[in-house]
């Protein structure tokens, strides 16, 4: 099975990381991961006034500092697997990668904003959901 992984570093990738570890079904070399993560775009007027190169430089770091443990979590269950971060709106990028790279299963953790923030903002995983043909295991 190909699964594309969902991280950004916080206590729901924790936890999602916790439920595949916990579920033997989902570890194994006959899956295939790809671990996605998906860093905001600087705004536009900062963006405008910074060299391309310093903004290349942000987006990976901090797509190496949510990545990072998650390399070691891979590394510690004997999984390999692929690394990618892209900079701009999360469930865009994970939906349009899901979806292009043919994904059996994505995997993402849920983060809780509220009845208000999901309303105004609506949660990334709820935009997932709307945007992606690709079947997604939600771990909250």
């Amino acid at each position: 099975m190909k699964i594309l992984v969902a991280v950004d570093g916080s206590r729901y990738t924790k936890r999602m990381l916790a439920y595949l570890a916990a579920h033997d079904e989902w570890l194994g070399a006959h899956h295939a991961y790809t671990v996605l993560t998906v860093v905001p775009p600087v705004p536009a007027r900062a963006a405008a006034a910074l060299p391309r190169e310093v903004l290349k430089a942000h987006h990976e770091e901090e797509a190496e500092r949510v990545l990072k443990p998650i390399r070691a979590f891979f590394a510690k269950q004997g999984l390999a697997a692929e690394f990618a971060a892209k900079a701009g709106a999360a469930a865009e990028a994970i939906a349009t990668l899901a979806d292009k790279g043919r994904f059996d299963l994505l995997m993402l953790g849920s983060h809780g904003h509220g009845a208000l923030g999901n309303l105004v903002l609506g949660s990334v995983a709820t935009q997932v959901l709307a945007r992606c043909s690709t079947p997604v295991l939600l771990v909250r």
